[in-house]
C-alpha cells in the first residue's frame, strides 16, 4: 500500500490565500476605521498573530498529510509557501489600494511624518526634514510598497516557520524512507 505524498502547493495555497484574506480584511478595518495612515500597534500585533496562526496551522496540516512526519526543511518550504502566497496577494492588494482606493496615501503618510517628526524633535532644520521626507517619498512608490509587502511576509513567514518546524519536527524512521 502507497502512501500518498503531502502537497506543499495544496496547503500553501489554501493556507496563504487564508493569511492574505485575514490581513487584507485587517487592513480595511483600520482604513474603514480612518486609522490607516497612523498605523496603530494592534495592526501590527494582531497581522502577525494571525500570520502565526495560518502559518502554523499550514505546517500541522502537511505534517498530518505526510502521516505525522516533518522535517525541518519541510516546515520551512511549507511555511515559505505561504508567506509567498499571501505576500503576493498582499502586494497586490496595496498595489490596488495606493493607485485606486487611496490614490493620496502616499502624501497623507508625508503629512502624517512630517507632523510626527515635528512633535518628536522640534529642533529638527526644514533641510533635515526634506532629507527625511524626500527618502519616505522614494519608499512610498507602488513597486516599492509591493516588494517591501514580498519581502516583509517571507522574512516573517520564515522566523514562525523555523520555530514551528523546530518545535513540530518528527523525522521519518529509517526503515520508512
Amino acid at each position: 500500500m502507497e502512501t500518498q505524498k503531502a502537497s506543499v502547493k495544496k496547503i500553501a495555497l489554501s493556507y496563504g490565500l487564508i493569511l492574505a484574506l485575514l490581513t487584507i480584511g485587517l487592513s480595511v478595518i483600520v482604513y474603514v476605521m480612518g486609522m490607516h495612515t497612523q498605523q496603530p500597534w494592534w495592526q501590527s500585533l494582531t497581522g502577525f498573530l494571525i500570520s502565526i496562526g495560518c502559518i502554523v496551522y499550514g505546517i500541522k496540516a502537511f505534517k498530518a498529510d505526510n502521516g505525522g512526519f516533518l522535517s525541518l526543511g519541510e516546515a520551512l518550504k511549507t511555511g515559505l509557501g505561504i508567506a509567498l502566497v499571501a505576500g503576493l496577494l498582499g502586494g497586490l492588494f496595496t498595489l490596488l489600494f495606493v493607485t485606486v482606493i487611496e490614490p493620496d496615501f502616499a502624501i497623507q503618510m508625508m503629512e502624517t511624518s512630517r507632523d510626527k517628526m515635528i512633535e518628536s524633535n522640534p529642533n529638527m532644520t526644514d533641510e533635515q526634514m526634506d532629507m527625511a521626507l524626500s527618502i519616505q517619498e522614494k519608499m512610498m512608490s507602488p513597486g516599492i510598497l509591493f516588494a517591501i509587502s514580498i519581502i516583509s511576509t517571507l522574512f516573517i513567514g520564515f522566523i514562525i516557520s523555523l520555530i514551528a518546524g523546530l518545535i513540530m519536527k518528527v523525522n521519518k524512521p529509517e526503515y520508512l524512507q
